[in-house]
């Protein structure tokens, strides 16, 4: 039997890339938090807004923050996942879950599940069970 060629190797730099690139948005989202809070703290609280606006600002970057973190360490693992050839649901997920991340992602994850879903790239994920 023939070895088919497969690009998983390629595929997994690429995770590794775009995991890299969302723990840096990660960072972006603290940035925001510490900039937002310095700002509203020197304005003060208006007596007629609802709720303080340096709060709001905190927790909107702290599940940015949260979310972005998830979302790098998720892809990190799928990268070590393709480059073992195993967990194909694992790798499906995350591939899916990258299509939520803007374009980069959505052509990353597209590609992705397009490479895994051939026949005899399962096969290697089958047989690494």
């Amino acid at each position: 039997m023939e070895i088919q060629p497969n690009n998983l190797s390629t595929f997994r730099v690429l995770f590794i890339i775009k995991g890299i690139f969302n723990l840096l948005g990660a960072l972006f989202f603290v940035g925001y938090g510490f900039f937002m809070n310095m700002l509203f703290s020197e304005v003060g609280h208006d007596a007629s807004a609802p709720f303080e606006m340096s709060t709001f600002f905190g927790i909107i970057s702290g599940l940015g923050f949260v979310v972005c973190l998830i979302f790098g360490i998720v892809t990190l693992i799928a990268a070590k996942y393709i480059g073992e050839a195993r967990n194909y649901t694992f790798v499906l997920i995350a591939s899916i879950m990258n299509c939520l991340t803007g374009i980069l992602g959505i052509l990353l994850g597209v590609f992705a599940i397009l490479e895994i879903n051939k026949p005899h790239v399962k096969v290697l994920f089958d047989q690494n069970q």
